[in-house]
């Protein structure tokens, strides 16, 4: 005789990595939480604000005649055939686009420490609408860069074309790096005082001011090792057209540890992301 209380049991399986399988389906079904995140700072930086628009246009505005002024003007550096200022502001765009993408990325976890607590979400979204915002900066100022072309009455070539590709890279080197600094900072904190610096240090290293081509050409690969190189003169390359040569090498270099900064900092992101909560 069939003991009934074994008649409707039911067994309860517990799988481990369920939700490792779940968690890329997870962030297209959160993808509402990560425009609201971009959209609440974009509107906390420009809504009913002068500021927020004067600080995007008026910063790299600024940067661009100090450049200007100390290469050009007293060190007499090339400027490869084109307008210095645009020469300037083709490498500012990207470059200011990743330092603000990285710094905000950084703190854009400890910002957000009492949603993290509270509710689950693919953590992956927070820094991602960080580096969204910094985009939207990217093409405000790109205004500016407009105005110096025609002002100048510079014209681009088709290489202008190509400029989306480089785009995509500079983005790809921002979640990276942006990725690291976030994981990095929940776990150690010291990091919201290496940012600054970094981002500082960064610039002096990276041909901004200046083109690649006053590097020797023995290091210019060694030069390249710093990923922004290759985005930069992908930029200046687009922008500027046959005035500025690329260094092949160095940009395919730049790219590939572009690529490697960005799938390690998923990885790393992802093998953290479980402790957030207890940390943060």
């Amino acid at each position: 005789m069939t003991n009934p209380m074994h008649t409707n049991s039911q067994t309860l399986v517990i799988e481990a990595g369920c939700t490792e399988r779940h968690y890329w389906r997870d962030l297209w079904r959160y993808r509402e939480l990560f425009f609201f995140l971009a959209w609440r700072d974009i509107l906390v930086r420009y809504k009913q604000t002068v500021i927020g628009i004067v600080w995007a246009l008026g910063r790299p505005l600024i940067t661009m005649l100090v450049f200007t002024l100390v290469f050009s003007k007293l060190a007499k550096l090339p400027s490869d055939g084109a307008p210095y200022p645009i020469l300037v502001f083709a490498a500012l765009l990207p470059w200011q686009f990743f330092a603000a993408a990285f710094s905000g990325a950084g703190d854009s976890l400890i910002s957000n420490a009492g949603m993290i607590s509270k509710v689950y979400f693919p953590r992956l979204v927070i820094p991602a609408s960080a580096v969204i915002v910094s985009f939207v900066d990217f093409l405000v100022s790109g205004v500016i860069l407009v105005g110096l072309m025609i002002w100048y009455g510079f014209e681009p070539n088709l290489r202008m074309f190509t400029l989306p590709l480089f785009i995509f890279v500079a983005f790809a080197a921002a979640m990276g790096a942006g990725l690291w600094i976030a994981a990095l900072n929940v776990k150690y904190r010291d990091f919201r005082i290496i940012i600054p610096f970094v981002v500082q240090f960064g610039l002096y290293i990276s041909p901004v001011g200046f083109s690649s081509t006053i590097v020797p050409e023995e290091w210019r690969l060694l030069f390249s090792l710093n990923p922004m190189v290759g985005v930069i003169d992908g930029f200046r390359w687009a922008i500027l057209g046959g005035s500025t040569p690329l260094y092949w090498p160095g940009f395919l270099l730049s790219l590939f540890l572009i690529v490697v900064m960005l799938i390690t900092g998923i990885v790393y992101f992802r093998k953290t992301e479980k402790t957030f909560a207890d940390v943060i």
